[in-house]
């Protein structure tokens, strides 16, 4: 039995207030808002492709990176690819990131957006 088409549209970050994650996203990525609601926002890169939606979730909790025993891992993660890796941070810094204190490679830097979700900020080829 053959699957019918799929096709994934986003990917969606639970977090306390989803237009104030979306500003974040919209700064760091220079995307814009698609949908724009209290409990749902959407962005879209300018060229099409996945989006980034943010969702309402009161009882969110931020993940620990990196997790230990008993601690909240994270699920899942956005990788982010740049030009310029310490240009890249220094921008996500700027926009309100944090750089993880644990940062398991040279060529990848782990960051935590306002509410701990972690992203990666890594060059072409790795």
């Amino acid at each position: 039995m053959s699957a019918p088409p799929l096709r994934l549209s986003g990917v969606v970050l639970d977090c306390p207030d989803p237009r104030v994650l979306a500003t974040f996203y919209e700064r760091l990525l220079g995307w814009s808002r698609e949908q724009d609601g209290p409990t749902w926002v959407t962005l879209r890169a300018p060229r099409g492709g996945v989006g980034l939606s943010f969702m309402a979730e009161p009882a969110y909790v931020a993940p620990t990176w990196p997790a230990g025993p008993g601690d909240l891992p994270m699920m899942v993660h956005l990788d982010i690819e740049v030009d310029d890796l310490e240009g890249a941070v220094v921008h996500a810094e700027r926009v309100g990131a944090t750089v993880a204190d644990y940062q398991p490679q040279d060529d990848v830097r782990v960051c935590l957006d306002p509410v701990g979700h972690p992203f990666c900020l890594f060059l072409p080829g790795v």
